[in-house]
Protein backbone atom coordinates (compact mmCIF):
# COMPACT_ATOMS: atom_id res chain seq x y z
CA UNK A 1 0.00 0.00 0.00
CA UNK A 2 1.29 3.45 -0.92
CA UNK A 3 0.95 5.33 2.36
CA UNK A 4 1.42 8.76 0.79
CA UNK A 5 -1.37 8.13 -1.72
CA UNK A 6 -3.59 6.91 1.10
CA UNK A 7 -2.93 10.14 2.99
CA UNK A 8 -3.58 12.25 -0.08
CA UNK A 9 -7.05 10.75 -0.44
CA UNK A 10 -8.13 12.15 2.90
CA UNK A 11 -10.91 14.70 2.60
CA UNK A 12 -9.93 17.26 5.20
CA UNK A 13 -13.12 19.21 4.79
CA UNK A 14 -15.70 16.47 5.31
CA UNK A 15 -16.72 17.78 8.73
CA UNK A 16 -17.59 21.18 7.35
CA UNK A 17 -19.83 19.80 4.59
CA UNK A 18 -21.67 17.50 6.96
CA UNK A 19 -22.61 20.13 9.48
CA UNK A 20 -19.72 20.15 11.97
CA UNK A 21 -18.08 23.56 12.04
CA UNK A 22 -14.49 24.33 12.87
CA UNK A 23 -13.87 26.34 16.02
CA UNK A 24 -12.72 29.90 15.52
CA UNK A 25 -11.52 29.41 11.93
CA UNK A 26 -12.70 28.43 8.46
CA UNK A 27 -12.41 25.29 6.36
CA UNK A 28 -9.47 26.54 4.33
CA UNK A 29 -7.46 27.46 7.43
CA UNK A 30 -8.24 24.26 9.32
CA UNK A 31 -7.30 22.20 6.27
CA UNK A 32 -3.88 23.84 6.27
CA UNK A 33 -3.59 23.24 10.03
CA UNK A 34 -4.22 19.52 9.60
CA UNK A 35 -1.63 19.36 6.85
CA UNK A 36 0.95 20.76 9.27
CA UNK A 37 0.05 17.97 11.69
CA UNK A 38 0.39 15.37 8.94
CA UNK A 39 3.89 16.58 8.10
CA UNK A 40 4.90 16.36 11.76
CA UNK A 41 3.66 12.78 12.10
CA UNK A 42 5.20 11.56 8.85
CA UNK A 43 8.56 13.06 9.82
CA UNK A 44 8.60 11.69 13.34
CA UNK A 45 7.23 8.14 13.46
CA UNK A 46 7.49 5.36 10.89
CA UNK A 47 5.54 2.77 12.90
CA UNK A 48 2.77 5.14 13.99
CA UNK A 49 2.43 6.62 10.51
CA UNK A 50 2.31 3.19 8.87
CA UNK A 51 -0.31 1.77 11.24
CA UNK A 52 -2.38 4.94 11.02
CA UNK A 53 -2.67 4.56 7.26
CA UNK A 54 -5.11 1.70 7.89
CA UNK A 55 -7.51 3.94 9.78
CA UNK A 56 -10.66 5.29 8.11
CA UNK A 57 -9.77 8.21 5.83
CA UNK A 58 -12.23 10.53 7.56
CA UNK A 59 -10.52 9.92 10.93
CA UNK A 60 -6.87 9.96 9.95
CA UNK A 61 -6.31 13.72 10.01
CA UNK A 62 -7.78 13.83 13.52
CA UNK A 63 -5.26 11.19 14.61
CA UNK A 64 -2.50 13.24 13.02
CA UNK A 65 -3.61 16.28 15.03
CA UNK A 66 -3.45 14.24 18.23
CA UNK A 67 0.01 12.94 17.39
CA UNK A 68 1.30 16.42 16.49
CA UNK A 69 -0.03 17.93 19.73
CA UNK A 70 2.03 15.50 21.78
CA UNK A 71 5.06 15.51 19.49
CA UNK A 72 5.44 19.28 19.84
CA UNK A 73 5.60 18.92 23.62
CA UNK A 74 7.97 15.96 23.46
CA UNK A 75 10.32 17.84 21.17
CA UNK A 76 10.32 20.90 23.40
CA UNK A 77 11.61 18.68 26.20
CA UNK A 78 13.92 16.33 24.29
CA UNK A 79 15.02 18.08 21.10
CA UNK A 80 14.96 21.88 21.23
CA UNK A 81 13.45 24.61 23.36
CA UNK A 82 14.42 27.29 20.85
CA UNK A 83 12.78 30.60 21.67
CA UNK A 84 12.51 29.77 25.38
CA UNK A 85 15.03 30.02 28.19
CA UNK A 86 14.59 26.40 29.23
CA UNK A 87 12.67 23.22 28.36
CA UNK A 88 10.47 23.82 31.41
CA UNK A 89 9.51 27.26 30.12
CA UNK A 90 8.81 25.71 26.70
CA UNK A 91 6.46 23.03 28.05
CA UNK A 92 4.76 25.55 30.37
CA UNK A 93 4.10 27.67 27.31
CA UNK A 94 2.63 24.69 25.44
CA UNK A 95 0.27 23.98 28.32
CA UNK A 96 -0.81 27.64 28.44
CA UNK A 97 -1.44 27.45 24.69
CA UNK A 98 -3.58 24.36 25.29
CA UNK A 99 -5.62 25.96 28.07
CA UNK A 100 -6.07 29.17 26.08
CA UNK A 101 -7.36 27.25 23.08
CA UNK A 102 -10.05 25.50 25.11
CA UNK A 103 -10.94 28.68 27.00
CA UNK A 104 -11.25 30.96 23.95
CA UNK A 105 -11.96 28.56 21.10
CA UNK A 106 -8.93 29.40 18.98
CA UNK A 107 -5.13 29.50 18.99
CA UNK A 108 -2.21 31.04 17.15
CA UNK A 109 -0.70 27.55 16.77
CA UNK A 110 -1.87 25.53 13.73
CA UNK A 111 -1.30 22.29 15.64
CA UNK A 112 -3.39 23.47 18.57
CA UNK A 113 -6.14 24.77 16.26
CA UNK A 114 -6.31 21.38 14.57
CA UNK A 115 -6.42 19.44 17.83
CA UNK A 116 -9.01 21.82 19.31
CA UNK A 117 -11.21 21.28 16.27
CA UNK A 118 -10.85 17.50 16.66
CA UNK A 119 -11.62 17.67 20.39
CA UNK A 120 -14.75 19.72 19.71
CA UNK A 121 -16.00 17.35 17.02
CA UNK A 122 -15.54 14.17 19.06
CA UNK A 123 -16.14 15.52 22.56
CA UNK A 124 -12.64 14.79 23.88
CA UNK A 125 -12.62 16.29 27.40
CA UNK A 126 -10.07 19.01 28.04
CA UNK A 127 -8.77 17.11 31.05
CA UNK A 128 -7.78 14.11 28.90
CA UNK A 129 -4.45 15.77 28.10
CA UNK A 130 -3.70 17.28 31.50
CA UNK A 131 -1.59 14.30 32.68
CA UNK A 132 0.51 14.66 29.53
CA UNK A 133 1.87 18.04 30.58
CA UNK A 134 2.74 16.63 34.00
CA UNK A 135 4.65 13.77 32.36
CA UNK A 136 6.61 16.20 30.19
CA UNK A 137 7.72 18.07 33.29
CA UNK A 138 8.65 14.77 34.92
CA UNK A 139 10.98 14.13 31.98
CA UNK A 140 13.01 17.13 33.08
CA UNK A 141 13.64 15.88 36.61
CA UNK A 142 12.97 12.13 36.74
CA UNK A 143 15.41 9.82 34.96
CA UNK A 144 15.03 6.66 37.08
CA UNK A 145 12.02 4.64 38.27
CA UNK A 146 12.36 2.67 41.52
CA UNK A 147 9.49 0.25 40.78
CA UNK A 148 7.31 -0.70 37.84
CA UNK A 149 4.41 1.05 39.59
CA UNK A 150 6.36 4.32 39.38
CA UNK A 151 6.82 3.79 35.64
CA UNK A 152 3.06 3.23 35.33
CA UNK A 153 2.42 6.59 36.99
CA UNK A 154 4.67 8.24 34.41
CA UNK A 155 2.86 6.48 31.55
CA UNK A 156 -0.47 7.77 32.83
CA UNK A 157 0.69 11.03 31.30
CA UNK A 158 3.11 10.01 28.57
CA UNK A 159 1.09 7.22 26.90
CA UNK A 160 -2.44 6.80 28.21
CA UNK A 161 -3.81 10.18 27.01
CA UNK A 162 -3.06 9.12 23.42
CA UNK A 163 -5.14 5.96 23.62
CA UNK A 164 -7.98 7.71 25.40
CA UNK A 165 -8.21 10.50 22.83
CA UNK A 166 -8.02 7.90 20.05
CA UNK A 167 -10.98 6.09 21.57
CA UNK A 168 -13.10 9.23 21.42
CA UNK A 169 -12.07 9.80 17.80
CA UNK A 170 -12.83 6.24 16.67
CA UNK A 171 -15.99 5.87 18.75
CA UNK A 172 -17.48 2.88 20.55
CA UNK A 173 -20.00 0.36 19.26
CA UNK A 174 -23.33 -0.22 20.96
CA UNK A 175 -24.01 -1.54 23.54
CA UNK A 176 -20.54 -0.78 24.86
CA UNK A 177 -19.64 2.42 26.69
CA UNK A 178 -16.65 4.72 26.36
CA UNK A 179 -15.60 3.73 29.89
CA UNK A 180 -15.42 0.06 28.89
CA UNK A 181 -13.33 0.85 25.82
CA UNK A 182 -10.92 3.12 27.69
CA UNK A 183 -9.61 0.22 29.76
CA UNK A 184 -8.42 -1.57 26.62
CA UNK A 185 -7.02 1.68 25.22
CA UNK A 186 -4.98 2.14 28.40
CA UNK A 187 -3.55 -1.37 28.07
CA UNK A 188 -2.53 -0.82 24.46
CA UNK A 189 -0.94 2.54 25.22
CA UNK A 190 1.12 1.01 28.02
CA UNK A 191 2.18 -1.98 25.91
CA UNK A 192 3.25 0.16 22.95
CA UNK A 193 5.28 2.54 25.08
CA UNK A 194 6.96 -0.28 26.99
CA UNK A 195 7.90 -1.89 23.67
CA UNK A 196 9.56 1.37 22.65
CA UNK A 197 11.31 1.69 26.02
CA UNK A 198 12.93 -1.75 25.78
CA UNK A 199 13.86 -1.23 22.14
CA UNK A 200 15.54 2.08 23.01
CA UNK A 201 17.44 1.13 26.19
CA UNK A 202 20.78 2.04 24.61
CA UNK A 203 19.55 5.34 23.18
CA UNK A 204 17.90 6.32 26.46
CA UNK A 205 21.09 5.55 28.37
CA UNK A 206 22.93 7.99 26.14
CA UNK A 207 20.47 10.73 27.12
CA UNK A 208 20.84 9.75 30.79
CA UNK A 209 17.50 7.98 31.20
CA UNK A 210 16.77 4.46 32.44
CA UNK A 211 13.21 3.26 32.13
CA UNK A 212 13.99 -0.25 33.39
CA UNK A 213 12.67 -0.27 36.97
CA UNK A 214 15.51 -0.25 39.47
CA UNK A 215 13.77 -2.98 41.46
CA UNK A 216 13.73 -5.27 38.42
CA UNK A 217 17.36 -4.56 37.61
CA UNK A 218 18.36 -5.48 41.15
CA UNK A 219 16.27 -8.65 41.06
CA UNK A 220 18.11 -9.90 37.95
CA UNK A 221 21.54 -8.58 38.89
CA UNK A 222 21.80 -5.98 36.13
CA UNK A 223 23.64 -2.76 37.00
CA UNK A 224 23.85 0.64 35.38
CA UNK A 225 27.48 -0.15 34.65
CA UNK A 226 26.18 -3.03 32.50
CA UNK A 227 24.01 -0.57 30.58
CA UNK A 228 26.88 1.88 30.22
CA UNK A 229 29.08 -0.80 28.64
CA UNK A 230 26.30 -2.44 26.62
CA UNK A 231 26.71 -5.85 28.27
CA UNK A 232 24.24 -8.40 26.92
CA UNK A 233 24.65 -10.93 29.72
CA UNK A 234 22.39 -13.85 30.61
CA UNK A 235 21.11 -11.72 33.48
CA UNK A 236 20.23 -8.92 31.08
CA UNK A 237 18.43 -11.36 28.77
CA UNK A 238 16.45 -12.77 31.70
CA UNK A 239 15.52 -9.23 32.72
CA UNK A 240 14.26 -8.39 29.23
CA UNK A 241 12.26 -11.62 29.00
CA UNK A 242 10.66 -10.76 32.34
CA UNK A 243 9.67 -7.35 30.97
CA UNK A 244 8.45 -8.91 27.70
CA UNK A 245 6.09 -11.21 29.61
CA UNK A 246 4.71 -8.19 31.41
CA UNK A 247 4.10 -6.41 28.09
CA UNK A 248 2.39 -9.46 26.58
CA UNK A 249 -0.25 -9.34 29.31
CA UNK A 250 -1.09 -5.77 28.31
CA UNK A 251 -1.20 -6.67 24.62
CA UNK A 252 -3.64 -9.50 25.36
CA UNK A 253 -5.90 -7.18 27.35
CA UNK A 254 -5.81 -4.66 24.52
CA UNK A 255 -6.50 -7.26 21.83
CA UNK A 256 -9.69 -8.32 23.58
CA UNK A 257 -10.96 -4.73 23.56
CA UNK A 258 -10.37 -3.76 19.92
CA UNK A 259 -13.78 -5.12 18.95
CA UNK A 260 -15.47 -2.49 21.11
CA UNK A 261 -14.47 0.28 18.72
CA UNK A 262 -17.01 1.63 16.24
CA UNK A 263 -14.38 2.35 13.57
CA UNK A 264 -10.67 1.97 12.95
CA UNK A 265 -10.41 -1.58 14.29
CA UNK A 266 -8.02 -2.60 11.51
CA UNK A 267 -5.74 0.38 12.14
CA UNK A 268 -5.66 -0.19 15.89
CA UNK A 269 -5.01 -3.92 15.51
CA UNK A 270 -2.26 -3.13 12.98
CA UNK A 271 -0.61 -0.81 15.49
CA UNK A 272 -0.85 -3.54 18.12
CA UNK A 273 0.82 -6.11 15.84
CA UNK A 274 3.53 -3.75 14.56
CA UNK A 275 4.58 -2.56 18.01
CA UNK A 276 4.32 -6.06 19.46
CA UNK A 277 6.72 -7.21 16.71
CA UNK A 278 9.43 -5.12 18.38
CA UNK A 279 9.82 -7.87 20.98
CA UNK A 280 10.75 -10.74 18.61
CA UNK A 281 12.87 -8.17 16.75
CA UNK A 282 14.91 -7.65 19.91
CA UNK A 283 15.30 -11.40 20.22
CA UNK A 284 16.49 -11.67 16.60
CA UNK A 285 19.10 -9.02 17.44
CA UNK A 286 20.22 -11.27 20.30
CA UNK A 287 18.96 -8.73 22.83
CA UNK A 288 21.58 -6.20 21.76
CA UNK A 289 19.50 -3.06 22.24
CA UNK A 290 22.71 -1.06 22.54
CA UNK A 291 23.90 -1.43 18.95
CA UNK A 292 20.74 -2.38 17.06
CA UNK A 293 17.25 -0.92 16.90
CA UNK A 294 14.61 -3.60 16.45
CA UNK A 295 12.06 -2.88 13.77
CA UNK A 296 10.07 -4.45 10.96
CA UNK A 297 10.67 -3.94 7.25
CA UNK A 298 7.86 -2.58 5.08
CA UNK A 299 7.00 -6.06 3.72
CA UNK A 300 6.93 -7.38 7.29
CA UNK A 301 4.65 -4.52 8.36
CA UNK A 302 2.32 -5.28 5.46
CA UNK A 303 2.20 -8.88 6.58
CA UNK A 304 1.37 -7.79 10.12
CA UNK A 305 -1.36 -5.49 8.78
CA UNK A 306 -2.86 -8.45 6.90
CA UNK A 307 -2.70 -10.51 10.09
CA UNK A 308 -4.48 -7.69 11.88
CA UNK A 309 -7.18 -7.54 9.19
CA UNK A 310 -7.85 -11.26 9.53
CA UNK A 311 -7.98 -10.97 13.30
CA UNK A 312 -10.50 -8.14 13.16
CA UNK A 313 -12.86 -9.78 10.69
CA UNK A 314 -12.68 -13.34 12.00
CA UNK A 315 -13.11 -12.55 15.67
Amino acid sequence: MDVDNQLNRIDLFQEFRTGDESVGTNAETIGADYRVCREIMLAASKNYSFASSFLPADKLHHVEALYALMRVGDDRVDVSHQGFRSPLEAIDDWERTYRHAFAYGTSESPVMRAYLNTAQIFGIPEETMQPYFRAMRDDLTIARFPRFEDLLVYMQGSAIPVGRAMTYILGVRQPYTIEQALAGADSLSIAMQLSNFWRDIGYDWNIERVYLPQEDMGRFGVSEDDLAHGRVSSNFIDLLEFEFARIEAYYQQARASVGLLASGRWGVMSALEIYRAILPGIRRNRYNVFQFKAGASTPRKLGLALKALLAVYTS
